[in-house]
């Protein structure tokens, strides 16, 4: 029976120690409501820190046995570990970098150490755990290593991760020390998931710009698996905001707040206190307000709630002054007896006086310098049962690709952030009924259980893909079965690709030649009487001779045009004409002049656009132009435009790797074909190959002809050696 693993930094409780025990309170976070209908049903579990240094091992199964009646397992941090892995590396510098405040982030060798070592841990207890049929579900930032490390540990185990923060452009990534470490951890999972298309657009900019991985729709090739990257915007418990706002005690909390404010119109601010969140710049604009437009004053108020967080931290404490001296420098400036300009609470409220808090207020202010979501938009929402009232919200907040009904605003223009509260103030119960209606409609549509199943179900499809459409792995079992019909066989043709198969791919092509262990072990299959080896490549064939020529093997060169079996000079497959090659070179020169890096192989029937040293992301928007272009252009003649590793070819249609090696099968009749290559052009040689013959794709374990995929060189070299 397969179940259900969460696993996040912390577990959805809170511990806390009194003098006399453990205590053990419920979250009330968005994710914990969200996943209640997950980790709480079957036999499915809830793995993460539980929140405090526990002292001693009674007290850790005193906690244990505590959390796993209800469905959690805790993973126990030392103190050494809650400072340096979470205060440091999590806090210290992932967070401020992900979140464009990279001034805030420091680089400690030691706090890196930490990471790696907590992420170990966390692998290991979800190992002990996670049966091989079950769903791992990882979440934020804490824990970027996991995916992959449990990966190398269950290769075949269906992983999902979730990134509750900004994923910020390549531009921040790339000042990260740990940059390739962290992306290559993220791609260990399956599914990978952000709340926009913004975040996961950063994502695979920077999977692109430093680790090489193409992707298209969505989908990152990673050498042996397909990742399925995708936005999942998260949502709210919906009815239960409703139900909050409408009971009787959030009423009767209103009525009290309204009594002490009398007739003073509330703009409300909630926030924990961060830098990312924009609450100084929220309080002078509000000071502007009363500047720009008097008659708010004792006609307006800022009811402020700050939730205490990590305020022994420099930057946090600092935060922390300087909200202070603002509320109260504003105050004693426009203060009167019977108004009080800024209302200012630094503490955590219970939900239904937070929903007190929504139902009082007719301008919320959520506007954040970044933030992943921000569910406080969403709760605004969801509390306002008479749909009045105006959500002003940060275009740098998550939930503004959604909630395209409130006033968006640059958090950092203050003078907008003004004019907003006034628009808002002004802004007819009309428009606001129609705007806040609309919101509620896709806030009640999206909520978290939806989040959840489309996460869920996504992940799920994800993993039925990669086995329906993915070669099989060439396996131990596989390689000997391979083997035993080798050596059992008469006669045997061997079809080897060159560039990704042979050797590995260098960016100036005319570099990658082959090294001595390659031509000695091409030389040991060729002299086997029964072997008939054939590179079998798209480079041009004064290359191919000048590199390989020596040995005895055949070679099919520029992609089947030039064919010349060992000891015989070379051939034409068929009568060629290259009378074309001046127009469509034309055509390169101009995408080379365009896209620095790139440069242009001219083949004696064939044309090459290279992109391999040009900038990732400029070189594959610059390809899908000129494979537009020039399938426009060759779409009635005789011209085939083929798309390889970084390159595109134009060469005359009909002649392919395929069609070449059609003609060898037929002349050589052999008991025993083996077939190894890594590029679409090799597909063409898998489809021309019987149903028995052993056809090898290096590289991604995506949808291909082959039979069998390995990883890369290596393998295919080991595969040979063994041969021998």
């Amino acid at each position: 029976m397969s179940r259900i693993l969460i696993v996040s930094n912390r577990l959805p409780t809170k511990i806390l120690r009194t003098e006399e025990s453990l205590t053990f309170q419920p979250s009330e976070g968005g994710l914990a409501t969200g996943l209640g209908s997950i980790y709480q049903q079957d036999d499915n579990v809830w793995v993460g820190w539980p929140g405090l240094y526990v002292e001693d091992a009674a007290e850790e199964a005193y906690v244990c046995e505590q959390l796993a009646q209800n469905s959690m397992v805790p993973v126990f941090l030392t103190e050494t570990e809650i400072r340096d892995f979470y205060e440091g590396f999590s806090n210290s510098t992932l967070w401020p970098t992900f979140h464009y405040f990279t001034q805030y982030a420091t680089y400690e060798q030691s706090h890196w150490e930490a990471y790696v070592a907590v992420n170990e841990k966390f692998c290991r207890a979800v190992l002990e755990l996670a049966g091989p049929d079950d769903t791992i579900w990882i979440h934020d930032y804490q824990l970027l290593l996991l995916p992959a490390l449990l990966r190398q540990a269950r290769p075949d185990c269906t992983i999902g991760f979730f990134l509750h923060i900004p994923f910020p452009s390549y531009e921040l990534i790339r000042v990260l020390p740990w940059r390739r470490e962290l992306l290559q951890g993220m791609l260990g999972a399956d599914l990978i998931g952000f709340h926009t298309f913004g975040y996961m657009r950063h994502f695979l900019s920077a999977v692109s710009q430093l680790l090489g991985m193409s992707s298209q729709n969505g989908q990152i090739e990673t050498g042996t698996r397909t990742v399925l990257v995708d936005a999942f915007p998260m949502g709210i418990d919906y009815e239960r905001f409703v139900a909050a706002a409408a009971s009787e005690a959030a009423i009767r909390h209103e009525a009290n707040y309204r009594e002490a404010l009398r007739d003073v119109r509330v703009i409300l601010s909630i926030d924990r206190l961060d830098y990312s969140k924009g609450i100084a710049q929220r309080l002078r604009a509000f000071e502007l307000l009363l500047q720009r437009y008097p008659e708010w004053r004792e006609q307006a108020s800022l009811l402020m709630i700050v939730v205490p967080s990590r305020d022994q931290v420099a930057q946090y404490a600092s935060l922390k002054e300087e909200i202070d001296e603002l509320v109260g420098r504003i105050n004693s400036r426009y203060r009167t007896i019977s108004w009080t300009p800024i209302h200012y609470f630094y503490r955590s409220f219970p939900l239904e006086e937070l929903a007190s808090f929504y139902r009082l207020a007719e301008v919320a202010l959520v506007t954040p310098m970044r933030d992943g979501m921000n569910l406080v938009a969403k709760e605004f929402v969801a509390s306002k049962a008479d749909q009045r009232g105006v959500l002003i919200l940060s275009e740098r907040a998550g939930a503004a690709r959604e909630l395209s009904d409130a006033l968006i605003i640059n958090p950092t223009d203050t003078g907008q952030l003004a004019e907003a509260m006034h628009d808002a103030l002004v802004m007819p119960e009309e428009e606001q009924i129609q705007r806040m209606s609309a919101m509620q409609a896709l806030v009640r549509q999206y909520n978290v259980f939806a989040w959840t199943q489309l996460f869920m179900d996504r992940l799920a499809y994800t993993k039925i893909k990669q086995h329906t459409l993915a070669t099989e792995t060439l396996t131990p079992t596989a390689t000997a079965k391979l083997l035993s019909e080798y050596h059992a066989a008469p006669s045997r043709l061997l079809l080897l690709d060159y560039d990704g198969t042979l050797a590995p791919f260098h960016p100036d092509p005319q570099r990658a030649r082959p090294d001595q262990e390659l031509l000695l072990l091409l030389k040991a299959l060729a002299d086997v009487p029964q072997n008939r080896v054939v590179v079998i490549s798209g480079r041009d064939r004064t290359t191919l001779q000048t590199w390989l020529g020596h040995l005895p093997i055949d070679f099919i060169a520029e992609h089947g045009v030039w064919l010349r079996p060992a000891g015989e000079d070379w051939q034409l497959f068929q009568t060629l004409s290259n009378d074309w090659k001046p127009e469509i070179r034309s055509i390169l020169a101009l995408y080379v002049a365009r896209t620095a890096g790139s440069f242009i192989e001219d083949k004696e029937y064939s044309l090459v656009w290279h992109y391999r040293r040009a900038d990732a992301e400029l070189g594959a928007v610059r390809a899908r132009d000129l494979l537009n272009h020039l399938t426009f252009m060759t779409s009635n003649g005789d011209l085939q435009v083929m798309e390889g590793n970084k390159v595109i070819e134009i060469k005359t249609a009909g002649i392919h790797k395929g069609s070449a090696a059609a003609r060898w099968l037929a002349t050589y009749q052999p008991a025993f074909t083996l077939v190894i290559g890594d590029d679409r052009t090799d597909e063409d040689t898998f489809r021309a190959m019987p149903p028995e013959a052993y056809t090898v794709k290096v590289g991604t374990a995506s949808r291909s002809l082959a039979r069998y995929h390995v990883s890369g060189t290596p393998d295919v070299r080991r595969l040979l050696r063994q041969l021998l």
